[in-house]
């Protein structure tokens, strides 16, 4: 069975990304394309500023834009693009009408209720979605991913929690397709570091706790962990990097941190899953964005120059693609989880 899927914000970078990893997916086909009150009614191919590969697939380049208005859509899933500030309202929309919303924006994932995943991090949080219908009234429901930053972060992490994780801070360095299209102005980001990226560090600081936290039946018991970030904007088209400072309860050594690292299972059966969830690289010179942000097909994460960080703790370079597993290919990888159980 294929599902039809609709892209809320399918103008914007993010939008377009689903789009270019949606075309030829086994499992998925776009089905409608939704825009702003301005682009309604025009053709896609047209109106959109095509900027993540050569050509707008053909497949849903002659098709007309439709309002934000669940009764004018005809879709199994609703792929969300949209500015937090606009999810807010139209996400709710669609769940209240019955679909099913797989959302990258930020709007709804710190809610109690909202499950915020990452597959091969936390799938038992989908629990959450048979309360959030309840206590919504809602027909359809909302599954959200997390942060660009904090995927790479969180998927490293997870492994390290069962070996005493207790602190982590972390240093990123993140590309210029995390800024979205235009984007950061070239006059600011040319020959320079942005030492500042608005409500990127309470993101950082906060959504791993939930993601690493423990679902009880009822909701989600936050993990016990200190996060501290400091987020920079550089020179990088794509591919964000992370220095990772993570302290333990007790002694560690380095090649258990590599070892845990390489144990991470992909979830079995999903279309986007990489072959490896975390990839270990043990020349001193890597992971770097241009060599490795594609690395299963850009949803694996390249970790490497793993170091002892005095008795109790280590520090890592992680590396991953942040429109990719951080943004779209995180929903469309969520979307497969729920069909895998039967969610959809």
């Amino acid at each position: 069975m294929r599902y039809r899927v609709a892209i809320l914000g399918a103008t914007g970078m993010v939008g377009q990304k689903f789009i270019q990893l949606l075309e030829n997916h086994p499992w998925f086909e776009v089905s409608a394309l939704i825009a702003s009150e301005r682009r309604v009614g025009k053709i896609y191919g047209d109106e959109v500023e095509w900027v993540v590969s050569e050509n707008v697939p053909e497949d849903v380049a002659g098709m007309e834009m439709l309002p934000m208005d669940p009764k004018k859509v005809d879709a199994d899933i609703v792929f969300s693009a949209l500015p937090s500030d606009v999810a807010k309202k139209v996400e709710a929309v669609f769940a209240k009408e019955g679909f099913v919303v797989a959302s990258n924006a930020s709007a709804f994932r710190m809610d109690e209720d909202v499950p915020l995943v990452i597959p091969e991090v936390n799938p038992d949080h989908l629990g959450l979605v048979e309360k959030q219908k309840k206590s919504r009234n809602w027909d359809g429901f909302i599954v959200t991913n997390p942060n660009c930053t904090t995927i790479v972060l969180v998927i490293t992490l997870k492994p390290l929690m069962d070996l005493g994780l207790k602190e982590v801070n972390v240093a990123t360095m993140q590309a210029l397709s995390g800024a979205g299209y235009p984007g950061v102005p070239s006059l600011a980001i040319t020959d320079n570091v942005v030492p500042f990226i608005k409500g990127e560090e309470e993101k950082v600081e906060n959504e791993p706790l939930k993601l690493l936290g423990r679902y009880d039946g009822e909701g989600v018991v936050f993990a016990d962990l200190k996060v501290s970030a400091s987020c920079h904007r550089v020179p990088v088209t794509d591919g964000h990097t992370e220095a990772v400072f993570a302290g333990f309860e007790r002694k560690i050594e380095v090649e258990e941190v590599a070892e845990a690292f390489r144990s991470l299972e992909p979830i079995e059966g999903l279309p986007t899953s990489p072959e490896k969830v975390i990839i270990v690289r043990d020349e001193p010179e890597r992971p770097q964005p241009r060599l490795d942000r594609n690395a299963g097909n850009g949803m694996s994460v390249v970790v490497g120059r793993i170091r002892k960080d005095g008795d109790s703790g280590v520090k890592y370079i992680a590396m991953g693609h942040n429109t990719v597993r951080g943004a779209a290919g995180a929903s469309i990888l969520n979307a497969e989880l729920m069909v895998k159980e039967k969610l959809i």
